[in-house]
């Protein structure tokens, strides 16, 4: 299977909130959102524009989605693409929604993790988000 891997131009930002503290900015919005808790923290990746100032937060980040939506029984799919960003230096977020995964490339990086995506024989466009919720 050749992956499809879809970059949005959007900027994200990951912010971070103490455990079970709600977001009071709406989060929504974007080619990406996700509110994760865990005991100790509640993580938000939304528009970078979106997380008001003094709340702790990393980024920019771009989000690059997998063209899917991909079957729960498919192997491989996230070593195939952070392999090849492992000898490039290029850290990221991997993050996964029920049809398809999602990876999180800081801002500076984008361009280049596209060029050593397609290196390795991924398919790499960028997507311009028309006529869905939040766009």
């Amino acid at each position: 299977m050749r992956l499809h891997l879809m970059t949005h131009p959007e900027s994200l930002g990951m912010a971070r909130l103490d455990a079970g503290t709600e977001p009071t900015w709406d989060w929504t919005a974007g080619p990406f959102a996700s509110l994760s808790r865990s005991p100790l923290e509640t993580s938000i990746v939304c528009l970078a524009d979106a997380v008001p100032a003094g709340v702790v937060t990393e980024g920019p980040f771009r989000a690059v989605e997998v063209a899917g939506p991909l079957a729960f029984d498919a192997v491989g799919v996230m070593a195939g693409i952070l392999a090849p960003l492992v000898p490039a230096g290029i850290s990221v977020l991997a993050m996964s929604t029920y049809d398809t995964d999602w990876i999180l490339v800081p801002e500076g990086e984008i361009d280049r993790a596209g060029e050593v995506w397609r290196k390795a024989g991924l398919i790499v466009t960028p997507t311009v988000l028309t006529g869905r919720s939040g766009s």
